[in-house]
């Protein structure tokens, strides 16, 4: 082999290696980048969340409803935002930061489930069917407690990883 050969091959070795090491990089700092955007819209929505509730139980039905439209929308925003950067991570994308994708995208599908039996309740409750407004209420409120398992893994995997994430 000549090596005029061995210096192309070179090359075309350090342009596939950098390509590669530019797009690791782009991936983790598309994640950093969206993640105070995903944590603020989780937050809202938790906050929107605890506000229908409470609106919900002095009885103000169509406020409890929009601040319940408001949390899924904050959530369902997020969840967008995580499948977006799940859908470009690489095999050499660290396992903690795709343990945490995947904690933050199960806690987020539960919420708003949480929130879709919340919003379910408010309409029962509204129709004076306050029995089965119970029930949904109740489901609502068990499915929010497994959502927040996920929130605490991923609230326990930034502070043992603080490194990671910044």
């Amino acid at each position: 082999m000549s090596n005029y050969n061995k210096v192309i091959i070179f090359i075309v070795f350090l342009i596939v290696f950098s390509g590669a090491l530019i797009y690791l990089h782009n991936t983790e700092s598309s994640m950093n980048k969206n993640m105070p955007d995903i944590s603020d819209s989780i937050v809202s929505g938790d906050s929107d969340y605890n506000a229908a509730v409470d609106l919900l139980n002095n009885k103000n039905y169509d406020e409890s409803k929009n601040k319940a439209i408001s949390a899924n929308n904050n959530f369902n925003q997020s969840l967008i935002l995580l499948l977006s950067i799940k859908d470009n991570l690489t095999s050499d994308t660290n396992d903690v930061h795709k343990k945490y994708i995947n904690s933050v995208i199960s806690e987020l599908e539960l919420k708003m489930n949480a929130t879709d039996y919340l919003m379910e309740s408010i309409d029962y409750y509204k129709n004076y069917q306050n029995s089965t407004g119970n029930e949904y209420s109740s489901h609502a409120n068990e499915i929010m407690k497994d959502a927040l398992e996920f929130q605490n893994v991923r609230n326990d995997l930034v502070k043992q990883n603080p490194n990671l994430f910044k």
